[in-house]
């Protein structure tokens, strides 16, 4: 199974389209936001895929509440399943306890990806490039030996991308 993260869209929709675009070319199923999608445009177009999603309010999405009974928007922590994987879904960095196999966080515009005590641990970093000139993104992969994350990094002025891989045992 293959999962798209992104997190911390904020107001750049072009860059947000772009991420997730190349995510689902590279095969993504799924699609999970981890908050501060701030506009209307990134969450229509996440749903408009036709991929399940879930997107999770951040600290920069309270006039995203208006807009919850049409998308799959949830409140942090949120604990959800896909297939027999058990994911936490944050945006703020508050609840990072080990008690589900993944935990997936946003806000602090920094791609990490940690496994501690048989939970990965994953920010996919910031789409936007607000922190640094690079929109970066998260390709999720999950077999029944291991967890690959295969991260992307879009130079914002050269347009060029680059990708590292890292691989965690299940």
């Amino acid at each position: 199974m293959k999962i798209a993260l992104i997190s911390d869209t904020h107001r750049k929709f072009s860059l947000a389209k772009d991420a997730i675009d190349r995510l689902i070319s590279y095969g993504a199923r799924y699609i999970v936001h981890a908050g501060d999608i701030c506009q209307y445009d990134t969450i229509e177009y996440i749903k408009n895929t036709g991929l399940p999603y879930v997107a999770v309010y951040g600290n920069n999405d309270a006039h995203m509440v208006q807009y919850h009974n049409d998308f799959n928007l949830v409140k942090e922590p949120y604990y959800f399943k896909i297939e027999d994987i058990k994911f936490k879904l944050m945006h703020l960095p508050y609840y990072l306890s080990p008690d589900s196999d993944i935990v997936i966080y946003g806000h602090t515009h920094i791609f990490e990806a940690k496994k501690v005590q048989n939970t990965l641990f994953l920010n996919p970093g910031e789409v936007c490039a607000r922190e640094k000139p690079k929109s970066e993104s998260v390709l999720l992969e999950i077999d029944t030996k291991q967890f690959l994350v295969q991260y992307f990094a879009k130079d914002i002025q050269t347009n060029e991308i680059s990708t590292k891989e890292y691989r965690f045992e299940r």
